[in-house]
């Protein structure tokens, strides 16, 4: 077996602001394996500033994992958990060789385009306008769940661009997400979210910053609306660990990235976490390329979890890869009749 990997820089079609900055460009990683003539494709989709492993040694393991290919992908797993985006590129790697197709890594009704995935619309932070022009398109293109990042505005601002929405669309007709990714003070964060649920909020993610793990506990007890965790799951590696987290913290639902948390395997540990206390759960990419992206939408499909899913179509760069996936009415499906062109 052979083993090559080449880095790529998405360029973001426009500025996309988070309460972290304004991103511009994302680099990603494609590692792709040959044996016998059959061919495996994964990414490693490490996000800088937020995934465990942006760290200066990352391309060195990266290079290493390809040269020890030989090894299989149990023992390269094992010796790759401080690095949980390249053990997710080696797992999708190797499950579309052992497929036989290196895009179809589970076969399902939504591969064979039969079922699709309801997922939320994603607005990105920027001024009141910008935002309310973003809000208008996503429903203008069917969807009933959108997510806005807030945290980066003056907070009146914010409400106030929640209060517009809500005086024209009921919770009835759009379900409203947000993400804070942190921005909260965990003094003030209380008597923010009592503010957000005079306008029937579905969650928020990430209040507070993660790490502070009392703060958030009471934070989940008291609060007026569900919160999910997103950045607290990451760098949590073993099962006894993730229970102790979710069983101190008792958050309402939590946010699986596999790419920051060790791929599927990473992923599906915290969802038997989540289950076995009660705890609802999504699935949502992290700004891969449409390689990672179709692989986590072909699992998040078979998990048969009814909630909008953070997915998308990969629409967000200039220079992505073509796929089969397509956005419609606010659901994303596998359309047959475009074919795969793995050329960036």
């Amino acid at each position: 077996m052979n083993a090559t990997f080449f880095k790529h820089r998405l360029i973001f079609k426009q500025p996309s602001g988070t309460s972290r900055g304004v991103l511009i460009h994302k680099d990603t990683w494609l590692i792709e394996l040959e044996d016998n003539g059959l061919k495996g494709v994964g990414e490693c989709g490490m996000f800088k500033g937020l995934s465990i492993d942006h760290r200066d040694d990352f391309e060195l393991k990266l290079k290493w994992a390809c040269q020890n290919i030989h090894l299989g992908l149990e023992a390269l797993l094992g010796q790759l958990i401080a690095f949980p985006s390249i053990q997710f590129g080696l797992e999708m790697a190797f499950t579309s060789l052992n497929q036989k197709s290196p895009f179809e890594l589970f076969p399902s009704e939504f591969t064979r385009g039969q079922g699709s995935i309801p997922i939320n619309g994603l607005i990105w932070m920027g001024e009141s306008s910008f935002m309310k022009k973003q809000i208008k398109v996503k429903l203008k293109a069917g969807f009933s769940c959108i997510k806005l990042k807030i945290g980066a505005l003056h907070f009146d601002k914010e409400l106030a661009l929640l209060k517009s929405i809500r005086d024209e669309f009921s919770a009835q007709t759009i379900e409203i997400r947000v993400d804070a990714n942190g921005a909260f003070n965990p003094i003030e964060a209380l008597e923010k979210l009592k503010r957000l649920s005079d306008f029937n909020i579905h969650s928020i993610e990430q209040p507070i910053k993660q790490g502070q793990l009392q703060e958030m506990a009471q934070l989940c007890l008291d609060t007026p609306l569900p919160i999910a965790l997103d950045e607290e799951l990451i760098g949590v590696f073993n099962v006894t660990n993730k229970q102790f987290l979710l069983q101190t913290i008792k958050p309402q639902y939590i946010i699986l990235k596999p790419t920051l948390l060790g791929g599927f395997r990473g992923s599906q540990d915290w969802i038997d976490v989540a289950k076995s206390n009660n705890i609802g759960y999504w699935v949502t990419s992290a700004l891969e390329s449409n390689v990672g992206l179709n692989a986590i939408s072909q699992w998040t499909y078979t998990l048969k979890n009814s909630l909008p899913q953070g997915l998308g179509t990969g629409g967000l760069f200039t220079n992505n890869v073509q796929s089969p996936l397509l956005v419609n009415s606010g659901r994303l499906f596998y359309d047959l009749k475009t074919k795969w062109n793995l050329k960036f």
